[in-house]
């Protein structure tokens, strides 16, 4: 079954449960953030052109960035589908403080698992979210809002379970996420920490220090990975030749792309690029 929101300024908010329901991504808007919620089925979803096993009772957060691929067909999972008019988590990150965490927190998707008492917490909020779409009132986006900020925020703190300190002080944190936001707005013009140290007025060594006692990265490997995603996003999904997404990518040279992207990915860009062309027209 499918629910849906519609509200003011095109405000979109979608709950889907694919438990008797045949279900794919192409049915889903692209312009909006996805929770997957494999309730009590594992699933294996596309994400940027990678499969990702979801196992039972995981929840895969996506922006509307990631290209998603699945087909679902009567297994018990729930969709929670949100646009940026419906509510937009870098407008109101005071709120609930999850954008550079949950969303745009790394090269690839945040997935949290839930445990036995988080799981009936959940389904007892997504029976929460049942009776507000089954209530049409003027007052059903608003009630909807409040269900989504407690979803985010119950995420957000089984998200920080996850890092090496979960009990890091709130502005620690804070600098973290903000310098996965600055690496997404900037990865393909600064490629060194420095670049987004002064961007922080912090050094170099003050923020590297910080990653190493506080997450699972360094600075430098957040920005490598964030390069190498966006590579292969446009290697996989787009007609341009290396020249031009080298020069995409902010490299003077398509040589030192090249040579950056072996590194890292252990093939060059055009092994790469045939070895998914080959993949694709033997599907």
């Amino acid at each position: 079954m499918k629910f849906s929101y519609s509200g003011e300024n095109d405000a979109i908010f979608d709950l889907i449960d694919t438990t008797n329901l045949s279900y794919s991504s192409p049915k889903m808007r692209g312009d909006c953030y996805k929770i997957i919620w494999a309730k009590n089925d594992e699933i294996r979803i596309g994400v940027d052109g990678y499969s990702v096993l979801l196992q039972k009772n995981q929840m895969l957060f996506c922006t509307p960035l990631n290209l998603l691929d699945f087909d679902i067909e009567n297994k018990e999972v729930i969709i929670y589908s949100f646009n940026r008019e419906f509510y937009c988590i870098r407008d109101h990150d005071n709120e609930v403080s999850c954008n550079g965490l949950l969303f745009l927190g790394s090269s690839s998707p945040v997935v949290v698992t839930l445990n036995d008492k988080e799981q009936n917490s959940f389904s007892l909020l997504y029976e929460f979210f049942l009776e507000e779409f089954e209530t049409v009132d003027h007052i059903q986006g608003e009630m909807l809002l409040v269900l989504l900020k407690r979803l985010l925020i119950k995420s957000l703190r089984i998200a920080k379970k996850t890092l090496p300190n979960p009990d890091m002080p709130q502005p620690k944190l804070d600098t973290i996420r903000k310098f996965n936001l600055l690496v997404e707005m900037h990865f393909r013009e600064k490629h060194k920490v420095s670049e987004y140290a002064d961007l922080m007025s912090l050094t170099s060594k003050s923020l590297s220090n910080l990653f190493t006692r506080y997450y699972t990265k360094s600075p430098l490997k957040v920005i490598n990975e964030r390069i190498i995603l966006e590579s292969k996003r446009l290697l996989s999904f787009s007609d341009k030749n290396i020249n031009e997404i080298s020069y995409e990518l902010g490299f003077e040279e398509a040589s030192h792309f090249s040579k950056f992207f072996k590194t890292h990915v252990g093939k060059s860009p055009n092994q790469f690029k045939k070895s998914n062309t080959s993949v694709e027209e033997n599907v």
